[in-house]
């Protein structure tokens, strides 16, 4: 059934699709060059290797969630033109859920960014659109188990999260840097995994648990702060005890989209009701594994390739 061609009034439960989460973010189109360095001011360079790909933080967790066997879908803008029409297959190819895909008449968000040999990558972002309040229908949208949000249009953001508690719908939360106040949504937040390049800032500190304490000020829920190659340490607001867990080592190829795998395998462990050391041990995995391929969605694992990793006698650490 089409909840486009239903009259809101007439929509009921049975009517909804079954979705296990449910995600708003920006969501660029990609161009990602790799380079043997990232090039100096005035230097022309010749590229390795070029990819195109859909990418954005919650969009990647949509498609993360969906490699892993669970149903999500996306509210996102995209321009119409032919790199949202592109960004649209990509999604229904991995079977993400696009009936809440919201088209404008302004340019779909790109995103550029050069990939160095070492893995890490330099980003710039161009973009004018965006989802307003007015752009969400509550009354057209399944309740998910799960709302993930980025904080990237924050009227939006908050009247999604005040939807989700009057539903008692769990929110999680990323931001991978300071950008615009999100503060405001943190109250809301039930996980609020994000990484040091976020919380050091925000919390004018760099030590993580002072900066998990600090933001425990704002978001009642879990904090993970996540640290790259250093790990990731957790803390549940009703648990004095902090969770520690070490990166994977593997071969670095790209950290793009790092961040939001550890979501994916975060929020499917979450789901499948692991305690939070098993659930950043899931997130852990599955940003290794998506680091050992370039782009932000080549190496989002499936079930089964996260499920051997998380078992194999292989696995390594880095600690620093």
């Amino acid at each position: 059934m089409k909840l486009s061609n239903c009259p809101v009034e007439r929509l009921s439960l049975k009517d909804f699709p079954k979705i296990d989460l449910l995600g708003m973010g920006i969501i660029p189109f990609d161009l990602l060059f790799t380079v043997k360095k990232y090039p100096m001011v005035g230097i022309k360079v010749d590229a390795e290797s070029f990819l195109m790909q859909g990418g954005g933080p919650v969009p990647n967790v949509t498609v993360g969630m969906a490699r892993l066997g669970l149903k999500s879908a996306l509210i996102a803008p995209i321009g119409n033109d032919p790199f949202g029409e592109v960004l649209l297959t990509e999604l229904r190819k991995e079977k993400v859920d696009t009936s809440f895909i919201i088209k404008k008449n302004k340019p779909t968000a790109l995103a550029s960014g050069f990939i160095e040999k070492s893995g890490s990558r330099t980003m710039v972002l161009s973009r004018e659109i965006s989802v307003t309040p007015n752009d969400i229908k509550l009354a057209m949208l399944p309740i998910p188990k799960i709302l993930h949000l980025d904080g990237r249009d924050m009227p939006a953001t908050m009247k999604l999260a005040r939807w989700a508690k009057r539903n008692k719908v769990i929110v999680s939360f990323d931001i991978g840097s300071v950008r615009n106040d999100v503060s405001e949504v943190f109250p809301y937040v039930d996980h609020l995994v994000v990484a040091d390049e976020y919380a050091f800032p925000f919390t004018k500190t760099k030590n993580v648990k002072k900066a998990i304490d600090k933001l425990s000020q704002f978001c009642k829920g879990t904090i993970v702060i996540t640290e790259g190659i250093k790990g990731s340490t957790g803390k549940e607001f009703e648990n004095d005890m902090f969770v520690n867990q070490k990166a994977h080592k593997v071969k670095n190829v790209d950290t793009t989209g790092a961040g939001d795998c550890y979501h994916s395998g975060y929020l499917f462990a979450l789901l499948n009701g692991k305690t939070l050391a098993e659930r950043m041990q899931y997130g852990s995995a599955a940003a290794a594994l998506k680091c050992t391929k370039a782009g932000a969605r080549s190496g989002i694992p499936n079930k089964k390739e996260l499920l051997a990793f998380l078992n194999s006698k292989k696995n390594r650490y880095y600690y620093v």
